[in-house]
């Protein structure tokens, strides 16, 4: 297992530029899909991002636009305007793209164009070596994308701790254990990390070609990389939350964007 990048002073360079274009790399981050009613007063919905996986890139240096579900054109000129491709968190990925169960009970939110839209990208960005950082809904749709399966419902599944519920308000706590040497541990800068968590589904069999790289206490696999070395990183918490005032967390969007700032070198 390699890692490609270091959580060294990354983020002071970053947060010190003043500069545009691969001083200030741009981020493709592919929004929701917000039916009408979702928000007051926007009666044919709408597309949108969450703030804080905004400021947790500007903070890293970088800049941001939204690649709505449903947009037109082929991947590679989709993402011919951008340095590097986040994947947010989100509804369920739909069950018949991995073999899951079209019926399971819990199955929420889910987005078919945003699905097919991410899948897409996700290995076009792999082909034009475009850094990935794919965050909790967006770590599943990773696996799926290499052909790997989800564990459905996380509660029903023996042995499993707490790892909060999306439509909940509550937040689950708990510690991840990084592979050394891997992407994670070196962009994240230390081997175990507090984390937060809302989520009920989970990786399953990994997808090929990626490799598990950080687990919760429980034995959840909590990170998954690219095995031949590549900028390519899922997590199942949301650094995003506590990235604020947890420097570890902060140093996973700041190795992203520096790689991000780099990948032409």
């Amino acid at each position: 297992m390699r890692g490609t990048t270091e959580a060294t002073d990354t983020g002071a360079r970053a947060r010190g530029r003043g500069g545009t274009g691969r001083d200030r790399p741009l981020v493709g981050v592919v929004g929701y899909d917000l039916p009408p009613g979702r928000v007051a007063r926007w009666p044919e919905g709408g597309y949108g991002v969450p703030r804080p996986y905004v400021e947790r890139l500007r903070a890293a240096g970088a800049r941001t636009a939204i690649v709505p579900p449903g947009e037109a054109g082929a991947p590679e000129e989709l993402l011919a305007p951008f340095d590097a491709l986040l994947l947010v968190g989100g509804g369920d990925v739909e069950p018949t793209r991995y073999g899951g169960d079209a019926q399971e009970p819990h199955t929420y939110g889910v987005e078919p164009e945003r699905d097919a839209l991410e899948i897409l990208l996700v290995r076009t960005a792999e082909d034009l070596r475009l850094p990935i950082l794919a965050i909790c809904r967006g770590m599943q749709v990773l696996n799926v994308a290499y052909g790997g399966t989800l564990l459905q419902h996380l509660p029903a599944v023996p042995g499993l701790g707490a790892h909060g519920l999306p439509l909940d308000e509550g937040v689950a706590m708990h510690e991840v254990r990084l592979a050394p040497a891997s992407l994670a541990r070196t962009s994240l800068g230390a081997e175990t990390v507090r984390c937060a968590s809302h989520h009920h589904q989970g990786v399953d069999r990994l997808g090929e070609g990626l490799e598990a790289s950080g687990w919760s206490e429980d034995g959840l696999v909590e990170a998954i990389e690219a095995a031949d070395g590549a900028w390519i990183l899922g997590v199942q918490w949301h650094p995003e939350e506590t990235a604020a005032e947890d420097p570890a967390q902060q140093a996973l969007f700041d190795a992203f964007v520096e790689r991000a700032r780099r990948r032409g070198d």
